[in-house]
């Protein structure tokens, strides 16, 4: 008998052992090599396929519409950009400006235009609301710690719904965002197009609403970028409120692009009907587990609608050019055709449909009373919204989880002792592999800001990730394998139970190196199976990605590999087993994974929270890791095929040559690290300091302050602006909410533009000493509008805030949340 790995051909086996049984005196055969062409094949068809299905299911686009052609029942993107231009043309408009009042008023005389051209069976009422003071004391993400305390806010409020249905009016759907913008940014991204969105949907919303069975609520409020204030003064003073039965936030972490569902719940209701009539859908439950974890330091309204509010929903956010995020980039040229309308459509069709319902969610929710039922969601190339219960997921969860242990265990029962070890030195392997490829990212890592003129020079052209942090980790991915691979394969050329034992010596190496690839093949589902039993165990929805990492491989192994028989020699892994095991899996987390990659990189321009005390190499360091982390994750299978075959000495060439031409391209300078359409952010601050030192009181003293939160030096931007800039350590400067201990400063022209009586100032109006010091003060906060104020909780038990005109309370006494001993009021 001759047995000859199915699918190798003459031509591909090299000189093969054989040797005559003396038992039986058949001939064996038995070839270990694998052709480089099929690996590189494969290697290309994983790169290019990722990258495809990432351009279908993020970058397709649908085509923007006129007003002619949808009606005026339809959403037109051309209709919308025309108030992004107008809100643009307006500059910056943060809270406090004339540019907000005047954004303001543009809002609502398009929602008195709404009002006129409505279906005459619907009403809409147009609501000019006024917030007074109130505080915002929120204890999730970036508030714990802080209390917000707001005052004279406006916001519009539109409300559309039928004429003969009064008890709609009882039954609100919020559709939410915001129309403030940071004062560096004209805000085409956050949120001049999110309001757009707003207000073409009301105006399509206004023809059709006199079947609906609820109201629908768009408000455009101010204060978001205060902290949320525009939300929580809507909720906890305007009396629409209380009819509210599902909020909807749009928000933008960029600009244009798909905006898809990030945060959603905690009534699955939302997210479920939702994927009924979403015509482009597009949202991954992943991207809420990373947000609602705080990897992300970001918030939006919709913290205060869930949170304060018990109230469930949608939350969107564009999130292509995650760079230009609250930088003056954030503006209309780079707003891609087809954005508003991808946007606009998906919303349309779900309003339309949740106007008409009778099942809204009733009464106030929190993740408690539904996390054991909460939505599990993922969409498939941005065609196809799936959503399952977490009830459902925990069954198909457990069922593999068990069956996996079952087969392992069979695995094992039936190998011996032999296979024991086999399987504990082949995750070895899988520990070796994250090992070396952490390390290998890692040491990039800490030499670009060597080399480079900024510490992330890879900000403007992330496509260079794949260079400086991507070749190294696939190179360290391989070699910690190959070397549990040696390991292995040195143990099963020794250790030979049942009929193995009786093979020829000139056979057992290549017995033991396709024992040992398949051994690190099924290692692979170890590695898969870990993570879905930690998971399921903490009922993480992203678990479904490693149910699907697992299932697709094991059944491809199964039915197509595996053997009852211990007797029966190893063969090659089948190149179709591959390739059946990895389809699904990359059609599922390949996108998702580029996308999250383009976020990573372009929250590094925002990086340091507090300038000067990160290293310059921390950024890198959480790019590398992730990287090296993706590789470790999608490309277990694929890199077992690597060690029998020819591909080992042409993949590190590759690899290093990668390498090396993108570390050459950053030292030169070839690729700038930022242009025009993604700059870096620098803070010019005028401080005047009124602190005096060590008690003593001393006249101001004032000067100019240059500092980034984006890593690297400052040198070049000082040089550039001139002024006699100096860089250092020398001047930290403590604004409450947060400090910097590396910025450049000058005193050029820096006495002028302040006056001593323009400083607020803190007055103590009692001072009683008992069983306990009860101290009262008073701020003068003269003509700052926006003022900080820390409070050591270590020192003062408790506090309450008055405004000192009405006397009202604005924060009560009672505990306080603390981060570091302090608490901070805003």
């Amino acid at each position: 008998m001759r047995q000859r790995p199915k699918g190798v051909s003459a031509k591909e086996n090299s000189p093969s052992a054989s040797s005559g049984d003396k038992g039986n005196n058949t001939n064996v055969v038995v070839v270990a090599k694998r052709s480089s062409y099929v690996i590189f094949a494969l290697l290309i068809l994983a790169f290019y396929g990722a990258f495809a299905v990432y351009h279908y299911q993020f970058e397709v686009l649908p085509a923007p519409l006129s007003l002619q052609q949808v009606g005026k029942r339809g959403f037109s993107e051309h209709e919308a950009m025309k108030h992004v231009e107008a809100l643009t043309q307006l500059g910056p408009h943060p809270v406090g400006s004339d540019a907000l009042e005047s954004a303001l008023k543009y809002v609502k005389e398009v929602s008195e235009t709404i009002k006129r051209t409505a279906h005459r069976e619907v009403e809409v009422n147009i609501d000019l609301f006024h917030a007074k003071s109130g505080a915002n004391n929120l204890v999730g993400g970036l508030f714990s710690g802080k209390t917000l305390v707001y005052s004279d806010l406006n916001h519009i409020v539109l409300r559309i719904m039928p004429k003969y249905a009064s008890e709609a009016g009882e039954n609100a759907i919020l559709v939410s965002s915001h129309i403030d913008t940071v004062f560096a940014a004209e805000g085409a991204g956050d949120c001049s197009s999110c309001v757009a969105v707003m207000l073409e949907l009301a105006r399509g919303v206004s023809q059709w609403a006199h079947g609906f069975k609820n109201s629908i609520i768009f408000l455009f409020n101010t204060g978001e970028e205060e902290g949320l204030n525009g939300a929580h003064s809507f909720i906890t003073q305007h009396p629409w409120s209380d009819t509210i039965r599902m909020a909807i936030d749009l928000e933008a972490m960029g600009i244009g692009g798909k905006s898809g569902i990030f945060q959603a719940g905690p009534d699955p209701w939302a997210i479920e009907n939702f994927a009924l009539v979403a015509k482009y859908p597009s949202a991954q439950i992943v991207t809420q587990d990373i947000f609602s974890s705080g990897a992300i330091k970001s918030a939006t309204d919709f913290q205060v609608y869930k949170e304060l509010a018990g109230l469930s929903g949608l939350d969107f956010a564009y999130a292509d050019n995650t760079a230009v995020y609250h930088k003056k980039n954030d503006k209309l040229e780079l707003l891609k055709p087809g954005s508003l309308q991808h946007l606009g459509e998906n919303m349309l069709a779900f309003l339309l449909h949740a106007g008409a319902s009778s099942s809204l969610p009733k009464g106030k929710k929190v993740e408690s009373d539904v996390e054991h039922d909460k939505a599990i969601y993922f969409d498939i190339l941005g065609t196809y919204l799936i959503t399952i219960r977490q009830s459902l997921a925990n069954i198909l969860n457990n069922s593999m989880i068990l069956q996996a242990i079952m087969l392992f265990a069979t695995s094992v029962f039936m190998g011996g002792y032999s296979a024991a070890v086999s399987s504990a030195l082949s995750f070895l392997g899988i520990i070796l592999m994250w090992i070396c490829s952490i390390s290998f990212s890692s040491v990039v890592a800490f030499i670009l800001p060597l080399i480079s003129s900024s510490p992330i020079p890879y900000i403007s052209s992330p496509w260079l990730v794949v260079g400086l942090f991507g070749a190294p980790a696939l190179l360290g991915a391989f070699t910690g394998q190959h070397l549990g691979y040696r390991v292995l394969e040195s143990y099963l050329s020794r250790a030979f139970v049942g009929s193995k034992r009786n093979l020829p010596a000139s056979l057992r190496a290549s017995v033991a190196k396709l024992d040992a690839e398949r051994w690190l093949f099924k290692a692979g589902f170890l590695q898969w199976l870990v993570l879905l039993i930690a998971g399921n165990y903490y009922k993480i929805g992203s678990s479904y990605l490693a149910f699907h990492w697992l299932v697709s491989p094991a059944f491809a192994y199964g039915l197509l590999e595996a053997t009852l028989s211990p007797a029966r020699l190893p063969k090659p892994l089948k190149t179709v087993t591959l390739i059946i095991s990895m389809v699904l899996p990359f059609l599922l987390s390949s996108g998702m994974v580029i996308r999250l990659s383009a976020t990573i990189i372009g929250t590094a321009v925002r990086f340091v929270r507090n300038p000067g005390t990160n290293p310059e190499w921390m950024g890198n360091i959480i790019v590398a890791i992730f990287i090296a982390a993706v590789v470790c994750l999608t490309l277990v299978y694929l890199l077992s095929y690597i060690h029998i075959s020819g591909a080992k000495l042409p993949i590190t060439i590759a690899t290093s040559s990668l390498l090396l031409i993108s570390l050459a391209a950053v030292y030169s300078g070839v690729i700038p690290p930022f242009t025009e359409d993604t700059a870096r952010a620098v803070n010019i601050v005028h401080v005047v300091d009124a602190t005096g030192t060590s008690g003593e009181k001393l006249e101001p003293v004032s000067y100019i302050s240059l500092f980034s939160t984006t890593p690297g030096n400052l040198v070049k931007e000082a040089e550039h602006i001139g002024e006699g800039f100096v860089c250092g350590r020398d001047r930290h400067v403590d604004f409450v909410t947060f400090s910097v201990n590396y910025s450049c400063w000058t005193d050029k022209n820096a006495k002028t533009g302040w006056l001593k009586s323009d400083i607020p100032t803190i007055v103590v109006d009692k001072d009683a000493k008992g069983d306990s010091r009860e101290t009262q003060i008073s701020i003068e906060k003269r003509v700052s509008t926006r003022w900080s104020l820390g409070i050591n909780t270590r020192e003062i038990e408790d506090f309450q805030l008055k405004d000192a005109e009405s006397s009202e309370e604005l924060i009560p006494l009672g505990e306080k949340s603390n981060i570091d001993g302090w608490h901070t009021i805003q």
